[in-house]
């Protein structure tokens, strides 16, 4: 069945940020990873009058058996069952294959990512040029990444090496590509915080901002406190506009549903319908409440509504 993909409240990333950033909130990007628990994202950014992102990785289709194509049926599925009016951006997170981005700018993906951190810098450069060529051209925004954000679950990014952004290489890097948002790194990490404490350099944030007008992103948003999101939200001058989340939401629905182990999207599909109300409920709470407390993006929708 085909959906409506020119849905009036599914906007671009450069279109979602600009507000964001202007109005000192961010917008939660979250990755249900399930394609079961895209509802209950959609209803608590619905029921809170919050704008949001809905995501997903390259790693996580792959490790969770989803394609692009299916991720974004059951997304504008969802929308038009669940009458969704909030502004929504369907955004592809950390990629490096670029036919997954065509594919998935195909599906009707608003937004993708091009993480090619681990490339010297002018290599990185020239392949986020080519799919900001690409991609806007298709008027699809493009995140990319500078520095490398560590990990610690291995689920969106394959290397737990951890390289600040350079201020300096971030103005250069930004004017070269035309890129709509940079994933920095700044001392946050993917995955759950068990070791080391989530931190933030507010000064090389500060100092990113003050060279390139480039919207923020900050990944690795599940564990930091709210206190210090806040912080990094509303600097002077800009701060961060874009909270990637994922793994709390994952922990919220197993916790939820009395399981440890991750399963694949089929697994997820096929559990009784009681169980996956209990993982819905625990996702919705945990969305609702990471708007509410920590990306300060509540009854923001109007704002968007009102253009």
């Amino acid at each position: 069945m085909a959906y409506n993909k020119n849905r009036s409240n599914v906007i671009t990333l450069k279109q979602a940020l600009e507000m964001a950033e202007s109005h000192q909130f961010a917008f939660g990007s979250f990755s249900p990873r399930y394609t079961p628990m895209i509802v209950p994202v959609l209803k608590a950014g619905q029921a809170m009058n919050s704008p949001l992102i809905v995501q997903i990785s390259e790693k996580e289709l792959d490790r969770y058996g989803i394609t692009p194509k299916e991720f974004g049926e059951q997304f504008y599925a969802q929308l038009e069952r669940l009458s969704i009016t909030v502004p929504v951006v369907l955004h592809l997170d950390h990629t490096k294959v670029l036919s997954m981005i065509a594919d998935a700018i195909d599906a009707g993906f608003t937004s993708v990512m091009i993480d090619a951190s681990e490339k010297p810098l002018q290599e990185n450069i020239a392949i986020t040029k080519e799919v900001v060529d690409y991609a806007h051209a298709k008027g699809v925004s493009v995140e990319a990444e500078l520095g490398m954000i560590g990990t610690t679950d291995f689920i969106e990014t394959d290397k737990d090496e951890e390289l600040y952004t350079d201020p300096q290489e971030a103005k250069m890097f930004v004017d070269a590509t035309g890129v709509d948002a940079l994933a920095v790194s700044c001392g946050t990490a993917h995955g759950v915080y068990v070791v080391r404490q989530p931190k933030i350099d507010f000064a090389r944030l500060q100092a990113i901002r003050a060279l390139t007008p480039v919207h923020l992103v900050l990944h690795g948003g599940s564990g930091v406190p709210a206190e210090m999101m806040g912080h990094a939200i509303r600097l002077p001058g800009g701060g961060v506009s874009k909270v990637n989340i994922a793994t709390d939401l994952e922990h919220s629905f197993l916790e939820a549903i009395g399981r440890e182990e991750r399963m694949t999207n089929t697994e997820c599909k096929a559990l009784s319908a009681d169980l996956l109300e209990q993982g819905r409920n625990a996702v919705e709470q945990t969305v609702s409440e990471k708007i509410r407390s920590f990306l300060g993006s509540k009854d923001f929708a109007g704002m968007y509504q009102a253009r």
